[in-house]
């Protein structure tokens, strides 16, 4: 059994770590490259850094800070915001990253997953979903971008499902209704998407308590779990937690 991975995530704003409710109320929450080298000494499985307002305000990654936070890690980095082409995530990988997650662009512009997958491989592109509920469409999730700001009329399922098809290697799945609640994961949400796919899942938004994290990865079917406030706050540590899961006969590297 593959072992189940813990991510936390860098929401960046302005070069700090942000976090908020629902993607609003944002706060800051610390330096970036200190943040990272933390969880990376801490036992973080991977690490994910998304520039959450690059694609609102229509500017690039901040690549220099990408290059910064590589040269104090030893984890698989995922960079995120921004990205709208092939250069694009040249630039990024070019600065450290393992893989270059795309969400936005890939939505106006699907053909981006192919060219990402062609050009780096599949275990380098990662499609990043942000949905919110919507029970008129088939698997009753709508797919919304810039910040979950714009509705799509997109079924979540679909996308998903044509992304893994065009190269997709991984699956970024944030639930909007539950981001920052600290009330769980959209358990529901993700074992509709994970047995529908044949890509690793990772699940994002309403990690409030460990229990959260076994729910998702025993009922969600989760190949990885995401969150950013309850570690950024010390909340909850990453050893305990895998400790607990570990308990729990969850597999997880510690």
């Amino acid at each position: 059994m593959l072992a189940k991975r813990i991510i936390p995530c860098l929401d960046i704003k302005d070069g700090r770590v942000v976090k908020g409710i629902n993607f609003l109320s944002l706060k800051d929450a610390g330096d970036p490259v200190e943040m990272a080298k933390l969880y990376s000494d801490l036992g973080a499985d991977e690490l994910v850094f998304l520039d959450i307002t690059a694609t609102v305000e229509r500017r690039d990654t901040l690549s220099s800070l990408v290059k910064k936070i590589s040269k104090n890690i030893s984890i698989p980095f995922t960079v995120g915001g921004g990205i709208r082409s092939v250069d694009d995530a040249s630039v990024v990988i070019n600065s450290g990253a393992d893989k270059v997650s795309v969400n936005s662009a890939a939505v106006l512009r699907p053909a981006l997953i192919d060219e990402i997958a062609n050009r780096f491989g599949s275990q380098c592109a990662v499609l990043a979903v942000d949905v919110k509920r919507n029970e008129d469409l088939p698997s009753g999730y709508e797919v919304v971008i810039a910040g979950g700001r714009k509705r799509m009329g997109l079924d979540a399922l679909s996308w998903i499902k044509e992304a893994e098809n065009r190269g997709a290697g991984e699956i970024l799945l944030t639930s909007m209704d539950h981001d920052g609640t600290k009330n769980g994961f959209a358990v529901d949400l993700n074992l509709k998407i994970s047995s529908n796919i044949d890509i690793p899942l990772i699940a994002s938004g309403g990690a409030g308590k460990v229990e959260h994290f076994y729910d998702v990865f025993t009922s969600g079917g989760a190949d990885a779990a995401l969150a950013a406030s309850v570690f950024h706050f010390h909340e909850i540590d990453i050893m305990e937690l895998k400790r607990y899961l570990k308990k729990m006969n969850v597999a997880v590297r510690i």
